[in-house]
Order: C-alpha cells, then structure tokens, then sequence
C-alpha cells in the first residue's frame, strides 16, 4: 500500500498545485478565496484542465471506436467459423484471426477505455488531496500550503464540506443532499453519454452480435457501480466525475454531430442537414445548381434507357425447331444425293438399256 501511495504522489502535487492554480485565478477576479464555491469552481477548472489534456486520447477513442464498429460484422464471421470448436488449436486460430484483423485496421478494443485509464489515477490523486490532506493528516503539498488546507477544509457548499461524503456525514443533512444529488447526476451523465455514442453512432450492422451486447451492457453496469462506489466519495470527488462526464457528452455531441460513424443514424441526420442547407441556397450537397443537377439526371436516365435498347438489338435470335416431317423429308433428300453421287463414280456398271425402276409394290425376278 505505501508504494502504491508513493506512486501516487507525484500526481497528489500536480493536481494540488492546478487547483491552487485555479483558486488564486478565482481570487483575482473577485471572489471569496475562503467560500466554498470558490473551492468547488477550483476543482471544476481542474476537470477542465485534465481533460484538455486528454483530448488527443479521446480522438484516438473515437477512432477506435469507429474503427471497431466498422470491422464488427468481420469479427462476427471470424466468431461464427469457430462457433461450437472447443479444442486448443480452434482457439489458438481464433484469436490469431482476430488479432490480425485489429492489426489491419490498425484498432484495439482497449483503446477506447484510454481516457477512462487515464483518469482513474487523478480521480485517486484528487480523492487523496480531499479525503486526507484536507482532513490534516497528510500535511501540505507542492502549493497547497498549511493556511490554504486550513481554509479549503473549513469552506462549505450549501452547508456542506468539500471533503464530506454521503455515508460518514453523521446526523448532518446538508452533505446527504449534495451528495445524493451528485450521485444521482454522475450516473445518469454516464449513462446518457454511452447511450449516445451506442445508439447513435454505430450502423445497424454494428449493433449485433456479442461484442454490441457487451457495450450495451457496459451502459447498464457502469452507472450501477456509480451506485454502490458513490456513497464513500467525497462531495468535491463527485464534483469531479459528475463534471468530466458533462464534458464527454459535450466532446461526443460534437463528434457526432460532425463527423459521425458512416452508416449510422447520425450521419443520415448529417447528410438530411446538408442537403437542407444546400437547397436553401439553391444548391445540391456536391455544389451543383438544381438545374445543373436536374439535367444531370436526366441524361444519365437516357444513357440507361439507350443502354437498354442497345443490349435488346443485339440479343441473339433463338433457332426454331424443325418438325418431324421436315427432318424426315430432309434425311430422304440426302439419302438420294448421296446414291446419285456414288452412280457417277468411275468404274461403277452403267445402267442397260431397257432397265427401268419397278413400279411400286412390283418386283422384277
């Protein structure tokens, strides 16, 4: 445990020092340096500077994201040809197939927990700055001196201390409130930004299949853990998450609405809003005038239409057939040719005088 602790130090001093950072910035432009909401607003900058910070981590998220809904009906086939094989090699080949097709889309599975990972140690290093340090256990930090630890622990929000949590508040209701309304907001903001990226930004095709039943239930889980870990945290810890979930929705709002997945709900929105902006001003969504681009139509349906006719000229006539008669007759003649040709062969006898064909029904002896 004290290594862990140790380890964490480092990162205990720079959120300390951004949130006095942010505190003094309050206190220039006019607000109480001693009020509870400035403590609170300090935090609230802290949010803010980390996650700037992580911003190129949350594009390399969407990416991968993108990247694993669009390669989802892939794995999908890899995972039905090893369906019902339960031997060692079938396996081995499985997740060989399945490596190679991260590795040719250049994706990860895990690449989209990155912000969630690299947030979890600052979420430990604020929880330490608030739970200890501000109870006057730890002693100062970096630029959170004795004075400014004394002040912060002594601030109230609404009646509330910072460093007070839902289960060890005693009789006093004010943090109970505060706290349960943190939770209640940390959850549903979790919960709406996965809804949001799930349902509006995968095309239908992504939606099924084990791994689509695996993020939906990730949207369920995530916010009841929230739930059961809310309780023990801190007022201003609550503060933190409830904020940076806030600024996900917003970042994915964004994203989506901007640049969403092909194939998705979001980009038919996108494309219907174009094209609405392109015919207000007389425009198609490539840049063309709707006369231009009704002429356009119109020729290409006639080059369809002269393609057809084309394609009907020089179909091949079908050969009818001949009936019995007419083949019989045929095989007669050619029987008669070929008795005529072999008379004029020389060296045949030649027919004798008087000899004559035989009636019908007559034979001569």
């Amino acid at each position: 445990m004290e290594k862990l602790l140790s380890l964490l130090w480092p990162l205990e001093w720079v959120v300390a020092n951004i949130m006095v950072l942010v505190h003094q910035a309050l206190e220039f432009v006019g607000m109480d340096p001693a009020s509870g909401l400035t403590w609170a607003l300090s935090i609230v900058g802290l949010t803010v500077v980390i996650r700037v910070l992580l911003i190129p981590l949350f594009v390399k998220q969407i990416k991968s994201q993108r990247a694993m809904q669009m390669i989802a009906p892939e794995l999908r086939a890899v995972q039905d040809k090893y369906k019902g094989k339960k031997d060692q090699a079938s396996r081995e080949a499985m997740t060989k197939e399945t490596m190679e097709l991260y590795s040719k889309h250049k994706t990860n599975p895990f690449s989209s927990c990155l912000p969630l990972l690299m947030q979890t140690p600052v979420f430990f290093a604020l929880f330490r700055v608030l739970n200890y340090r501000m109870d006057g256990d730890g002693g100062p930090i970096g630029l959170l001196s004795k004075d400014l630890i004394s002040q912060a622990s002594d601030a109230t929000l609404f009646g509330a201390q910072l460093s007070s949590t839902f289960l060890k508040s005693g009789d006093q209701l004010e943090p109970k409130i505060i706290a349960a309304v943190l939770i209640v907001s940390m959850v549903s903001t979790s919960f709406f930004s996965q809804r949001q990226l799930t349902m509006k930004n995968m095309p239908p095709s992504a939606l099924e299949g084990p791994m689509a039943q695996q993020q939906k239930m990730l949207m369920y889980i995530l916010p009841f853990v929230f739930v059961l870990s809310g309780p023990n945290f801190p007022i201003g810890v609550l503060i933190y998450w409830t904020i940076s979930n806030m600024w996900s929705m917003g970042q994915q709002f964004y994203v989506i609405k901007r640049n969403p997945t092909p194939g998705s709900a979001a980009a038919a929105a996108l494309l219907e809003r174009q094209t609405e902006k392109a015919a207000r001003k007389g425009l198609t969504i490539d840049g063309r005038t709707l006369e231009q681009a009704r002429l356009d139509e119109e020729a290409e349906a006639a080059a369809i239409a002269e393609e057809k006719r084309a394609r009907q000229r020089t179909q091949p006539k079908k050969r009818k057939k001949r009936n019995k008669a007419g083949t019989s007759a045929t095989a007669a003649d050619a029987g008669a040719n070929d008795a005529a040709a072999a008379s004029d062969v020389p060296g045949s006898p030649p027919d004798e005088p008087g000899d004559e064909a035989d009636p019908p029904g007559v034979k001569t002896t």
